[in-house]
Order: C-alpha cells, then sequence, then structure tokens
C-alpha cells in the first residue's frame, strides 16, 4: 500500500505543472522554517530559565536540581520532537528506497542460503 501512494504521488509531481510544484516545495520549506524557529526559540528559553534557576540557586545544587528547574525543557522537547516528527518523520526511519533495498536483502540472503 506505502509503495503503491508513493508511486502515485510521484505520478502527480512528474505530471503536475510548474505551479503546483512550486506551492509544494513552498509549504515544505515553510514547514521546516518553521520547525527551525521552534528549534531555536526552545534553546533560547531554557537556556534562560536554567540560567536563572542557576543564578537563583546561589550555586547550592540541592536547589539547581529539582524538577521544576527542567520540568520545561522536558515537556517542551517532546512537543518539540513531535513537530520535527511531523515535518521530517516521513522518511526518517524508512527512507525513499527502504522497502525496496530490504527485499532485495532477503532475496540475497535467501539465495546464499540455498544448497546447490
Amino acid at each position: 500500500m506505502r509503495r503503491s501512494r508513493r508511486m502515485f504521488d510521484e505520478y502527480q509531481m512528474e505530471n503536475s505543472n510548474p505551479d503546483q510544484r512550486y506551492s509544494l516545495a513552498y509549504k515544505r520549506v515553510k514547514r521546516i522554517k518553521g520547525f527551525y524557529v521552534h528549534a531555536l526559540v526552545y534553546v533560547l528559553v531554557n537556556l534562560f530559565i536554567i540560567a536563572s534557576s542557576y543564578t537563583k540557586s546561589s550555586f547550592d545544587t540541592g536547589v539547581f536540581f529539582r524538577w521544576e528547574t527542567f520540568s520545561t525543557a522536558l515537556f517542551w522537547g517532546i512537543g518539540l520532537a513531535v513537530h520535527g516528527l511531523s515535518v521530517f518523520g516521513r522518511n526518517l526511519f524508512f527512507g525513499q528506497n527502504w522497502e525496496e533495498r530490504k527485499i532485495q536483502e532477503f532475496m540475497e540472503k535467501e539465495k546464499s542460503e540455498k544448497w546447490e
């Protein structure tokens, strides 16, 4: 099912006009840019929170290593990871030709295991 969907999408891209392809590419770039802005804000805000907590603790590690210090970074990090998967997730684990490579691998393995 997945392979047929990808082939259909490739067929649609080849037969679509340049304006449609540009529009799809533009939307993809905007999503990637949105993720990078999200990641930058995440880093800056959490650096500020952790740095301010460090200065308030007066160098007392017991006060610094509390749940409140890192909970924002943890939960926001989960949200950032979900955002990243929504942007990059399609090809993150199973790349474009993963199915074909895996089929070839199994065929070669089976061929080498046969007694001739």
